[in-house]
């Protein structure tokens, strides 16, 4: 099978990688700036090197695409993948909206081809070893998760896709996607309703040229960013948001409650982590997509530390960084299921869909109820 990548920075050199991990021939990769594809192409040993899309899903006639452009490119992208019956393999967010995402998950459902969405956090060894626990019983019916991450990120982060709506940018996309996609794997995958609160704390960024690699945008914030002839770009998405969250979960007979607290601009006084409470118990994983230490609380009634199971070492890809190990876990699965072999469930298209729609939900209704003023017309004797 061949592969073809759309996407030069981190996240499409990342996805040939694992692609190529998995036995699959990296045939072409196609970017923006032509000198930068030529150069990621050489350096990865990429035979095909393009700017146009459309011409090279012709040209190399791909089995599989992987899509590793910001999400407001991709649905295009994907609609032009599916239309030649290509497999497609997408980062999230799957799209920049709601409707968007359903047109792509129905038509892909319509050609019949394999999807793969990469909210794929779910595989670090920690959390595969955190559901596997809560399966056991291990803290009994799971009745309460909680996500919290502060990232303490500079405000003079250069203008960008990540501060525009449309263009797929905003913290519910690419952060909330990877923890609601965390609980889903642990206590179960069906989301009953979602509410929340949203903050633009941001406002604006510095525009400045050169970014191409998000990894790397750090290294543009201006020195000065009073300079009066700075121009700026104006932010439309959310910095910091709480969701709350139920699950129906086939571990618990009454829903499972979630708490997502993420602020983008705010720095933490201890540790990011998950937490899964249950009935008998609870499981603790350090960092913001729990791929740290795991603690449990269980009869003894105190926190105690968790080795790793060898089995899940072992499956564990051998790769630097938790976000390509994670990535080579998923295209192992993908790639796997597309050759006809037994995998585990992973997520795809429909969840991407579903996590599109909740994101929409979120970001037009917000779900705030007043509170009544008891000086206002109440029955007499009140608060009295």
């Amino acid at each position: 099978m061949k592969v073809l990548v759309a996407g030069t920075g981190f996240a499409g050199q990342g996805h040939a990688d694992a692609f190529r991990a998995a036995g699959v021939e990296v045939a072409g990769i196609v970017g923006r700036t032509p000198e930068v594809v030529r150069e990621v192409a050489a350096r990865k040993n990429i035979p095909y090197a393009g700017t146009d899309w459309q011409a090279a899903l012709h040209d190399l006639r791909p089995e599989i695409v992987s899509i590793a452009t910001p999400g407001g490119a991709h649905h295009a992208a994907i609609t032009q993948a599916l239309a030649l019956g290509c497999h497609v393999f997408v980062d999230k967010p799957m799209t920049h909206s709601g409707p968007t995402a359903v047109e792509l998950y129905r038509l892909a459902r319509q050609r019949g081809v394999k999807t793969a969405y990469a909210a794929s956090f779910r595989y670090t060894p920690s959390v595969r070893h955190a559901r596997r626990l809560v399966a056991q019983g291990a803290i009994g019916a799971p009745t309460e998760a909680e996500c919290i991450s502060h990232f303490n990120l500079e405000r003079g982060i250069p203008f960008g896709w990540s501060h525009r709506a449309e263009q797929g940018g905003g913290r519910l996309n690419n952060n909330f996607t990877h923890t609601l996609s965390i609980v889903s794997s642990v206590v179960g995958d069906k989301i009953l309703r979602v509410a929340g609160e949203l903050r633009d704390d941001l406002c604006r960024a510095p525009i400045v040229a050169g970014v191409h690699d998000f990894t790397k945008r750090r290294n543009f914030i201006p020195e000065n960013l009073n300079d009066p002839s700075l121009q700026w770009g104006e932010s439309n998405v959310e910095w910091s948001y709480t969701v709350l969250a139920q699950f129906e979960s086939p571990f618990a007979g009454k829903p499972v409650s979630a708490l997502f607290r993420h602020g983008a601009l705010v720095p933490r006084f201890h540790e990011d982590h998950i937490v899964f409470y249950g009935m008998e118990g609870a499981i603790y994983l350090k960092g913001h997509y729990g791929s740290g230490q795991l603690y449990l609380w269980g009869k003894d009634q105190s926190w105690q530390e968790v080795p790793l199971p060898r089995d899940i070492a072992d499956d564990t890809p051998r790769v630097e960084g938790e976000t390509e190990q994670c990535w080579h876990h998923l295209v192992r699965d993908f790639v796997g299921d597309i050759r006809g072999e037994a995998v585990e469930p992973y997520p795809t298209f429909r969840d991407g869909c579903r996590y599109q729609l909740i994101i929409d939900q979120l970001r037009q209704n917000g779900d705030w109820a007043a509170v009544p003023d008891p000086d206002a017309d109440l029955p007499q004797g009140g608060c009295e």
